[in-house]
């Protein structure tokens, strides 16, 4: 049994890290950058600057961009479902089977269907683009928007 000055040596902690805030920091160096392109509901475009290791999804709160995100990345919703150009889906990484899973209750599934929260920005992603599908399941209501985690 450990005394609690021994426990106390063996105690390390770490800075606390919500989900997300690595998407609010800028990138370091132009080397970073990805940019990337979220096609909204409505058509609209807004072109993003990223970088690498930026979360899709998050990095769409952190600028306004309509992405639901229930679960906040935890692969139990599909809420944060996009469309990804033809010229990228050999760029990402293949889905994991908790993906495939959720993308199966995605509303108006397509072969370029995946979860934005498991796209992770590398170089070879600078450009991509992502389409918002016109509905969602929703899990929010009465209107409710989602808030940067």
């Amino acid at each position: 049994m450990l005394t609690m000055a021994a426990f106390r040596r063996n105690l390390s902690l770490s800075a606390v890290a919500r989900h997300g805030d690595y998407e609010w920091e800028d990138p370091k160096s132009e080397a970073d950058v990805v940019n990337i392109t979220y096609i909204l509901r409505d058509g609209a475009i807004k072109n993003v600057r990223g970088k690498v290791g930026d979360n899709v999804m998050y990095l769409a709160h952190r600028y306004d961009v309509e992405l639901e995100g229930a679960c906040e990345a935890s692969l139990a919703c599909s809420t944060c479902h996009v469309y990804v150009d033809e010229k990228f889906l050999d760029k990402l990484e293949e889905p994991k089977e908790e993906e495939e899973d959720m993308l199966d209750m995605a509303p108006v599934l397509r072969p370029n269907s995946r979860l934005s929260c498991q796209i992770i920005l590398k170089p070879e992603l600078d450009g991509l683009i992502v389409t918002l599908p016109r509905i969602t399941r929703n899990f929010y209501v009465d209107g409710h928007v989602p808030e940067p985690h």
